[in-house]
Formats: C-alpha cells, structure tokens, sequence
C-alpha cells in the first residue's frame, strides 16, 4: 500500500508553471495577454467541442505572428488537467501537461504521448484529423487532452493570427 500512495503522490503536481511554459515558447518574452470572449457561436463552438460548457466567460491567451498559446484546463475524472497548446499556422505544434491532479492517468504527460499531438489540424466537424493512441488505465485522462487539443485548434481560428482570422 505504501508504494501505490507514494507513486500517486508523485504522479500528481507541476510540471512546469504556466508562466515558464509561456517564456520557454516565445523564447524568454511572451507578448501580452489577449482575451477571447465565449458569446455566442463561440460558446456553442466550445460546448459542443467539450460536451459541457466551460466555466469561464472568457479565456486568455498569447499570440504572435501566426502563433498562438492557451493554457487550457479540463477535468480529468475528478480533478482539472492544466495543459499548454501552441498552434502555429493552424496546426498543433507543443501540447505540455503543466499540472496534474489527478490519481491516475498522469501517464499522459510524457512526450511519447503528447508528441503525438504534433501537427494535428482539426477537421470541418471539429475533430483531429489523426488518430490519438490511448493509454490503458488513463482514458479519462486521454479523452480530456483530446478535447482540449480540438479546444486549442478551434479557438486559434477564432483570432486575428488565424490564416482566415473571423
């Protein structure tokens, strides 16, 4: 019992602050925060994508050039999973879990699961257009980068560093 307890406790934690995150992507000195609102097309857009509505009005993100940074968090069972996305040209090109909360399926976290993610594009009917491969024992966890992968593609495209910004 003593190792299932210590190897929970140390699959929980931070990974990397969301601030660091920020710095290591726009190299030491990311622009300014934007803001996109969830009104409207935007909010069904995000329900739909999520199958529940997000909990906030609004979210913030960094953008410059073709790029665009979020820091997203959905729950995994029970508990929020913060993760960083990097869209450039309307692709994925880093998917970092930053936070981890969950007592299983912290797995996710490694690249030979988030590499996965690399250059993925989101489809007309708002989905990834390659295959993600699970991992036994975290599908909640799986599921839950899934839905915030197509969460980070679609909102890039709802920005003014979208190839065909609204």
């Amino acid at each position: 019992m003593l190792l299932f307890t210590s190897s929970t406790l140390l699959a929980r934690g931070t990974y990397q602050e969301p601030k660091d995150f920020l710095r290591e992507v726009f190299a030491g000195s990311p622009p300014e925060p934007e803001t996109l609102w969830l009104t409207g097309d935007v909010k069904e857009s995000v329900t739909a994508i999520l199958g529940h509505r997000y909990n906030a009005l609004r979210i913030r993100y960094w953008g410059q050039d073709r790029r665009t940074a979020w820091i997203l968090e959905e729950i995994g069972k029970d508990q929020p999973i913060t993760t960083g996305f990097v869209v450039n040209a309307g692709k994925l090109e880093t998917v970092r879990v930053l936070i981890f909360r969950e007592s299983r399926g912290w797995e996710v976290r490694h690249p030979f699961f988030t590499d996965q993610f690399t250059g993925a594009t989101l489809t007309d009917r708002q989905q990834l257009d390659h295959n993600i491969d699970g991992i036994s024992g975290a599908t909640l966890s799986v599921r839950a980068l899934e839905n915030l992968a197509r969460l980070a593609l679609y909102l890039h495209t709802r920005t003014p560093y979208a190839d065909d910004p609204p």
